[in-house]
């Protein structure tokens, strides 16, 4: 078994993929011997199931993606003699929107957020690992090139479009529809997306994390 191929059955235990992979920078402040970051995102089918029976969901406490993302990637660091690295815990955070850019797999999209080669805008990073070695992820077309960009006028709120984020109207939007599809099967904007239609993550998975957002305000 090559190297490639130990890491990814090491990942697939976890429902992870790579979802980018570059050079750091000596801006990132990594240690000298991390040659390289991978950015993991979850592997669809199955990531939400898996999650789910974790104990961190069922134990009732806090945070329980956040808690089973350190758990997981602070064992794979260990298994691989790399650091894991996270996009919350902070301030200070890490600059994840800039690493996706600089891997060649993630854009900014028509709608200003991150879209992603594999998984449209249903991107998201649980995390990253800092390793030894050097990057060999090739990058990736940009997929809204040639795209109609329904994600332009999916939302109901008028909230995402070319103009950016107007985040106080997506929050008055849902506390006039609590039972609206955007909070019971996640953004449409995110789910208008091609790339994400072709992205097997399940409703409840986007639910939960926008009740979480809204929960937020």
């Amino acid at each position: 078994m090559s190297a490639a191929e130990a890491l990814a059955a090491l990942l697939a235990g976890h429902f992870l993929t790579i979802s980018g992979r570059f050079a750091p920078l000596p801006s990132d402040g990594l240690p000298d011997w991390v040659g390289q970051i991978i950015l993991l995102s979850p592997a669809e089918p199955g990531f939400w199931p898996h999650l789910t029976a974790q104990p961190e969901w069922l134990d009732g406490q806090p945070d329980p993606v956040d808690r089973w993302s350190r758990r997981g990637f602070c064992r794979l660091a260990r298994d691989l003699g790399g650091k894991a690295l996270f996009p919350f815990g902070g301030p200070p955070y890490q600059p994840f929107y800039q690493w996706a850019l600089r891997s060649g797999r993630a854009w900014d999209s028509p709608v200003r957020l991150l879209v992603q080669a594999d998984q449209g805008l249903m991107i998201s990073y649980r995390g990253a690992l800092g390793l030894p070695g050097a990057a060999t992820l090739p990058p990736a077309e940009r997929p809204c090139t040639d795209c109609a960009q329904p994600c332009l006028t999916a939302c109901p709120a008028g909230a995402l479009t070319a103009a950016g984020y107007d985040v106080p109207a997506c929050h008055a939007y849902l506390d006039r529809h609590p039972d609206g599809p955007c909070l019971t099967g996640g953004c449409l904007v995110r789910r208008a997306c091609p790339v994400s239609q072709g992205y097997a993550r399940l409703p409840e998975q986007s639910a939960y994390h926008m009740s979480r957002f809204h929960k937020a305000e």
